[in-house]
Parts: C-alpha cells; structure tokens; sequence
C-alpha cells in the first residue's frame, strides 16, 4: 500500500509561482510511475504533469508547459511541481498519483493511476 500527502497549496497573485510536494509512503518510487493531476470547480479532473523516475522521462499537459516542471527525489520519496507563471485558470484542488509500473511509461490517463493523495487548493489571485 501507498500513502500520498500532497502540501504546498496557497493563495498567490497571478504571475507568481508555488511549489507542491507529494511525499509517498511505502515502497521506493523507482519502479512507480506518478503524476500530478487538478480539478477545478465544475470541470473534470485532468492531467498536469507525470514522471518517470527510472526512464528520466517527463510528460506535460499542453497548457501547462514552459510554466511547470516536476522533479522528484527518489531518496526521499517525494515528486515535486513547480509552478511559475500561474495563471486564474490554474487555480484547482491538485492530486499526486502513483501507479507501480515495470514498462517505463508516463501515464495521462488517471484511470491508469492506482493511488491518490488527498488534494492540495491552489488559488491564484487576478
């Protein structure tokens, strides 16, 4: 089993930037696969960014590249986003995900991922 603690959430103007941490319990994440994912008010949750530690590869979602980079730490079990440039449109509960793969591969598709954090608010100021 894996736990999930997403923290970093907050309130910042717009233009400005914040970083989340998801610290996982549990097994080393070098064979996971994680992602970090948001929900707004009334909208679907959808994808933001994933990592691959063991491959070194990231994935992003189009409206979020060039602005947020997810990094993570394998020592200490937890995956990063930073966020610069936010925008009014970022603003969501956002969720770390993990999911225990062999193949490699970043995963967009949440229905891929087998745990889940509880959420951190993100709210960005006009």
């Amino acid at each position: 089993q894996v736990q999930l603690v997403e923290s970093g959430g907050g309130l910042v103007q717009a233009g400005g930037s914040l970083r989340l941490s998801c610290a996982a319990s549990g097994r080393a994440f070098s064979r996971y696969a994680m992602g970090w994912f948001r929900q707004a008010p009334g909208k679907e949750r959808e994808f933001v960014a994933g990592i691959r530690w063991s491959a070194d590869r990231t994935r992003y979602a189009d409206s979020v590249k060039a602005r947020f980079t997810i990094s993570g730490d394998n020592v200490k079990n937890t995956v990063y986003l930073q966020m610069n440039s936010l925008k009014p449109e970022d603003a969501a509960v956002y969720y770390c995900a993990a999911k225990e793969d062999y193949s490699g591969s970043v995963y967009q598709d949440e229905r891929e991922y087998d745990y889940w954090g509880q959420g951190t608010q993100v709210t960005v100021s006009s």
